[in-house]
């Protein structure tokens, strides 16, 4: 590694540990905790490369960027921050940071990035962000969270299609209406498409015409249907002869019934969400945050003892974030204390099922209940607009799929057996069977 690289930082074990490895590994160093000093360095023609933390005695790291690149374009500028939210990787890349990393950082991928910067000479340009909210609805200090929101910084403002891929829970949907929230086309509708909303063949034309130049999402497209599928690639070909296309998400579990060329065509970026169980060191700040938010519906004030912490980290949470949020409020509600045991938490989660990870998110306690929180998902995905009329119809026929396709897997795919069960005459159940798509081959049911 060979440069000079300029270090800003108010901590003096970072100053030390950075400027004893970038010197070990070949370069020149000069440490500061002053933002005064690392311009008026940086105003002398000094360094190659700086890296600067955000929050500084005498300033902001980040609200010095513009004036770096003033004074010396193409210096590249890596910013390190203990303020680990969505919020500072977009603010770091709409004031054009070379690149960012969460504190605490991982020092030989901080050499690496370093390296790579000196190597560059230059800065990435990142698509601006105009004014974006203070706050968003994802919170994350894990390498994985840290990772997704560098990529959501810089495909905000693109025009590209987008894939966002986990399990059930992650939050696919939420990420989703965030890239609109914090896009340029907020002002515009935000539609967020099921397999109901493309029961007929004008469907499509009507979706586009009414989402205009928002943004447009096929959500859940692992439960979309040989035909509803096919009828979003009409709506994906017809988005894309608008006047003024829409934005088009597409989100996704893990399904080998999806068509390919559907994928290929929204999978213009292509968003990961990891797992609660890939991202164990959030779980105290979700937690935390889900509490908070029980709180503000009613709930009293609560917060986890430290061990009852520790129990949380060590669960899996198969339903990832809508089964974290459910217990939170069970515990909020249940707890006897002000300070919830570690005792409370483990009876808890021994109430559930050792469910694998592909579990549903969220085990309600009455089927109304479960009802209940899609329907106001459904109306929430929407904003301020209505859903697309014809909402009885969808939600019958979304509760009808699953119904229709455990009770055939419970009596082995006997579709006469199924009838019995059901209550229902069989020719109205191969009927509903055709109409829903559901495919069952017969086999001996083991008990």
């Amino acid at each position: 590694m060979d440069g000079t690289v300029l270090i800003a930082d108010d901590d003096r074990t970072i100053r030390t540990v950075l400027s004893q490895a970038l010197t070990r590994a070949g370069c020149k160093v000069h440490a500061t905790s002053s933002l005064t000093t690392l311009m008026r360095w940086i105003g002398e023609g000094m360094g190659d490369a700086v890296i600067s933390d955000v929050v500084m005695p005498d300033g902001n790291g980040l609200e010095m960027l513009p004036k770096i690149a003033a004074e010396r374009p193409g210096l590249p500028v890596i910013i390190i921050s203990a303020q680990n939210t969505v919020m500072t990787a977009i603010r770091a890349a709409e004031a054009e940071a070379w690149d960012y990393l969460p504190k605490p950082f991982d020092l030989p991928d901080l050499m690496a990035r370093t390296a790579r910067a000196l190597d560059s000479r230059r800065a990435a340009r990142a698509p601006a962000l105009e004014k974006p909210p203070e706050e968003l609805p994802i919170v994350g200090q894990s390498a994985p969270m840290q990772a997704l929101f560098r990529v959501l910084a810089r495909v905000m403002n693109t025009d590209l299609p987008v894939w966002i891929a986990g399990e059930s829970g992650t939050g696919k949907s939420l990420i989703a209406k965030v890239i609109h929230d914090v896009s340029s086309r907020r002002s515009h509708p935000f539609i967020t498409v099921g397999p109901g909303d493309l029961g007929d063949e004008g469907a499509p034309a009507r979706l586009v015409a009414r989402v205009g130049g928002g943004t447009l999402v096929l959500d859940g497209l692992h439960d979309f249907g040989a035909d509803a599928q096919l009828r979003a690639l009409m709506l994906i070909d017809l988005a894309g002869r608008a006047e003024v296309p829409p934005r088009l998400i597409g989100t996704a579990q893990a399904s080998d019934k999806l068509r390919g060329d559907l994928y290929y065509r929204l999978a213009g970026a292509v968003i990961e969400v990891p797992p609660l169980r890939a991202r164990r060191d959030d779980i105290a700040l979700l937690a935390t945050h889900f509490l908070y938010l029980a709180e503000e519906g009613g709930a009293p004030a609560r917060r986890l003892a430290p061990d009852a912490l520790d129990a949380m980290r060590a669960h899996d949470w198969p339903g990832n974030l809508r089964e974290l949020d459910h217990a939170a409020r069970r515990l909020a509600l249940a707890a006897r204390a002000p300070v919830i045991p570690r005792a409370e938490v483990d009876a808890l989660l021994a109430m559930g099922p050792a469910a694998p990870t592909s579990a549903p998110a969220t085990i309600a306690d009455t089927l109304p209940d479960a009802v209940a929180a899609h329907v106001q998902r459904y109306f929430d995905l929407h904003g301020d607009d209505l859903p697309p009329a014809g909402l009885y119809a969808r939600v019958l026929r979304e509760i009808e799929a699953p119904l229709l396709r455990i009770a055939l897997d419970a009596v082995g795919g006997n579709q006469a057996r199924c009838a019995e069960l059901l209550g229902i005459n069989r020719n109205t159940l191969r009927k509903k069977m055709t109409e829903l798509d559901i495919e069952v081959t017969r086999r001996r049911k083991l008990m």
